[in-house]
């Protein structure tokens, strides 16, 4: 059956994880630990990132987990925000921060629409950051949705957000692909009766993801070669 419509996640996937997030990540818990050392460390071990690497470990819950999760874990170490304000700030941070796509999104992302295809992002961070991010990558015009985890249709590995998209573009579960890095997005695609795209651009393994994928990708853009085989 032909896919006519793609449903992308964001991090790791539109964007390359590690070249994005991982000084970004840097910043954010310099800046909250207002430098204490103690505080700093504290909030790297629960987001599993590693202080000395400047990266973050594969376990860590900010590589699939939503804004929400992750202003959880680190509300106890942040005594001047509650976790609702926190959640803003981390937003807000992302919003802005220096994004480096997987592929050349532009081109790439109108070479999928000249063949007919419906584009959607459905992502577990904020919409407010990835309208943002997308809009200062040149491609937010490209896409009929855009889902964040705050979004009102749920987080991934919920099929719930993909299942919206598919309501308001029109398309069928079952010619639609989710395409992500992670196993959140390809759970959620199976939930959804959808094909699932696993890529490489975040931080799983191929043998992580090929379990739960029809295919594994170097990246997004080896998608219209996928098509034409």
């Amino acid at each position: 059956m032909p896919v006519d419509a793609f449903l992308f996640d964001k991090d790791g996937t539109l964007f390359d994880f590690a070249a994005t997030w991982n000084g970004w990540a840097a910043q954010v818990l310099a800046t909250l630990a207002k430098g204490d050392r103690a505080v700093l460390e504290a909030m790297a071990e629960v987001i599993s990132y590693d202080l000395e690497r400047r990266a973050f470990n594969p376990d860590s819950l900010v590589i699939a987990g939503s804004n929400d999760e992750v202003a959880e874990v680190l509300a106890p170490f942040v005594a001047e925000m509650e976790v609702e304000e926190l959640a803003v700030f981390l937003a807000r941070s992302a919003a802005e921060a220096e994004l480096a796509p997987a592929v050349p999104l532009a081109e790439f992302l109108d070479g999928l629409l000249a063949r007919g295809k419906v584009l959607g992002v459905m992502t577990n961070d904020a919409e407010i950051s990835a309208r943002s991010q997308l809009e200062r990558a040149g491609v937010l015009d490209r896409f009929a949705f855009v889902a964040g985890c705050d979004s009102g249709h749920g987080a991934k590995p919920d099929p719930d957000p993909l299942l919206a998209f598919c309501r308001v573009t029109g398309v069928q579960p079952e010619r639609t692909a989710m395409v992500g890095d992670s196993l959140h997005d390809l759970e959620a695609g199976a939930a959804a009766g959808m094909r699932r795209i696993g890529v490489l651009t975040g931080m799983a393994l191929r043998e992580e993801l090929a379990p739960h994928a029809d295919i594994v990708l170097p990246d997004i853009g080896h998608i219209p070669a996928w098509i034409d085989g």
